[in-house]
């Protein structure tokens, strides 16, 4: 049985939240810190944030906080992550928590509405960082009806259900088929990271939520001009895209034209070249009408795929 949503005293549901609250909320609020979230490979920080007498939980990533990578801008991360919940937003599926970029304790940073994983057994830990919220070393939660999203098979076929991803190499040595739930919400993830150009959808970063929502957190590594995509959802890799994700694409298209209003909400938070490069792809998903395969020229599954 999922356990109850945590609220913090005098707080409000994250869940109850209209996108435009959360955002006031994060963006004006007062934020406290916690502690700091173990495993991240950047400064992770758990807060409460309180404004207008609402108090939430949210995480803090200080751009201070990230590490140096050999193919991203230094200092960028954050503004990515806030990228990615703009496309979110615009495609309607609500797929990412709300997300901002403000100053905090530590300089400026993302701060992103925490979200209460379902399958937790308890409240989330902070300083053990044991919500996926942070990163957390493991698979997806359940998702409704009791199924894993991502599983680890015998045989090679994958069963009534489930999409094959590839073989995996088990603890004992033996190879195993990975395999992950056909899911509508994991299908509309997939189109969601092929557009933004994910470069790490990894187990760990999928929050099945109360009421049946799935959301999905850490989108540092994103926008890249080059084919960037890496991914455990590849189990549509040439299948056709639904008409829902071809109406979606053709919404995005629209308001990523040059004076588009997703193409000027993006501007601050990415370069020019990125965005005409995130217009060009959903213009070639629209193209060809089918969900991207691995190009064989970079790693399609990331590592550790959790």
């Amino acid at each position: 049985m999922s356990a109850p949503e945590r609220i913090p005293p005098g707080g409000v549901s994250p869940l109850a939240l209209a996108s435009d609250e959360a955002r006031a909320l994060l963006t004006g609020g007062e934020l406290t810190v916690a502690g700091r979230i173990r495993g991240a490979s950047n400064a992770v920080l758990f807060c409460t944030v309180a404004h207008a007498g609402r108090t939430a939980e949210c995480v803090y990533k200080p751009v201070a906080g990230e590490r140096p990578l050999w193919d991203f801008p230094d200092g960028t991360l954050a503004q990515r992550e806030v990228a990615a919940y703009e496309v979110s937003e615009a495609t309607g599926w609500g797929l990412v928590p709300p997300t901002v970029l403000r100053d905090g304790p530590f300089g400026e940073g993302m701060c992103q509405l925490w979200i209460p994983a379902a399958d937790a057994q308890d409240g989330t830990d902070a300083q053990d960082g044991t919500d996926a919220q942070g990163g957390r070393d493991g698979t997806a939660g359940a998702a409704p009806g009791g199924a894993d999203l991502l599983a680890l098979v015998e045989g090679d076929e994958p069963g009534p259900g489930w999409k094959a991803v590839g073989y995996a190499e088990t603890g004992e040595g033996r190879p195993a088929l990975l395999v992950h739930a056909d899911d509508v919400r994991l299908r509309r993830l997939a189109v969601l990271d092929a557009v933004i150009n994910n470069g790490d959808r990894k187990g760990g970063h999928l929050l099945p939520a109360a009421g049946g929502r799935l959301y999905a957190i850490d989108h540092g590594v994103t926008f890249h001009t080059d084919d960037k995509l890496r991914t455990l959802l590849w189990g549509w890799a040439g299948e056709p895209l639904p008409a829902e994700a071809v109406a979606v694409l053709h919404r995005l298209a629209a308001g990523l034209a040059p004076e588009g209003p997703l193409a000027a909400r993006l501007a601050p938070l990415i370069t020019a070249a990125e965005v005409a490069a995130l217009r060009a792809r959903t213009t070639a998903l629209l193209a060809s009408g089918r969900h991207p395969e691995p190009s064989g020229e970079w790693p399609a599954i990331p590592w550790p795929p959790v």
